[in-house]
């Protein structure tokens, strides 16, 4: 995997920083309008994948009961009371209990509803991990199919088997060797511009189609499907119709309403430049509301002394 500077920390007027990365932004037809790095190596897009994951859950059955449902479906929740309170009633649904969950116990990752959880003087549970909402709708897939419930994080169980062909499927990939995710469920690599693909189908997707019904509850419902401050909600609150999606170790994809879409992959990983550099490419392309997304400064005594951006070759539309 090559990667190229993409982002940096300006401190004073001195790159103190670079974050190195890959980017792929395809145009509406498919085609690469640019590239920065290596975009056709795979990747393991981590949490990026969900949404694609939720149109093979609805696929295998999964009957959310409503979009607040799907949203939770896919979602990288900060295991704030709202997330908890949706996975609750996401298993109540099913019949289902938060031990027959499968992904390990944590704790928020909401700073103040984490605090909140130790203060009670509860320790880590399966409901408070981030991934949660996506296993109680594996939960709810595999007893509409009468599949095993105690297994289903093996690679080899149908609803596993299912959902890997499902996203290479909208990817357009072939199979590459998959590995183990942060929640223990089989993750599949693509490459970036498989991702940008995948993102590419699900915002135009027509009504009444799966992928239109996932699309449809992340853009209503960003909250849901992340968390206070972070990168997606600011994203898809500020820029009609975009979605997107971030993972673990520094990916992210997302899609404008006209097809245009774009991922990305820092090499370290790092959170921190995920927002400066997707409002550079928005801005770049021209998205409505793009201008009002917001600078992520760095501070010095508490003042800003400089910011994290795009550098200055990264996204030269």
């Amino acid at each position: 995997m090559h990667y190229v500077p993409l982002v940096e920390v300006v401190r004073s007027g001195f790159v103190e920083c670079v974050h190195h990365g890959a980017l792929a932004i395809l145009a509406p037809g498919g085609q690469v309008l640019h590239l920065r790095g290596s975009i056709d190596a795979p990747i393991y897009p981590r949490s990026t994948n969900k949404p694609l994951q939720a149109v093979g859950l609805l696929r295998a059955g999964y009957k959310p009961a409503d979009d607040e449902h799907m949203a939770l479906a896919t979602a990288s929740h900060e295991g704030e009371p709202d997330h908890v309170a949706i996975v609750t009633g996401m298993l109540d649904g099913i019949g289902a209990t938060e031990e027959m969950l499968q992904c390990p116990p944590d704790l928020p990752l909401n700073e103040a509803a984490r605090a909140r959880v130790i203060h009670r003087g509860e320790g880590p549970r399966k409901i408070y991990m981030n991934c949660s909402g996506k296993h109680a709708a594996m939960l709810a897939a595999c007893i509409e199919q009468d599949w095993p419930t105690e297994s289903y994080l093996d690679p080899a169980h149908p609803l596993q088997v299912h959902l890997a062909a499902t996203v290479r499927e909208i990817a357009e990939e072939p199979e590459h060797p998959s590995g183990v995710d942060g929640c223990g469920l089989p993750i599949i690599p693509v490459t970036l511009t498989g991702l940008a693909r995948a993102f590419q189908k699900l915002v135009t997707a027509t009504d009444g189609t799966f992928e239109h019904q996932v699309t449809s509850a992340i853009s209503t419902h960003p909250y849901l499907m992340s968390g206070t401050g972070k990168p997606d909600v600011i994203l898809m609150r500020t820029v009609p119709g975009f979605i997107c999606k971030s993972g673990a170790e520094g990916v992210f994809a997302g899609a404008l309403p006209d097809g245009t879409a774009f991922a990305f992959k820092f090499a370290d990983g790092h959170e921190r430049p995920r927002l400066p550099l997707a409002a550079a490419v928005l801005h770049a392309l021209g998205a409505q509301g793009a201008d009002k997304l917001p600078a992520t400064p760095v501070l010095g005594g508490g003042q800003r002394v400089g910011e994290v951006r795009a550098a200055t070759d990264a996204v030269p539309l």
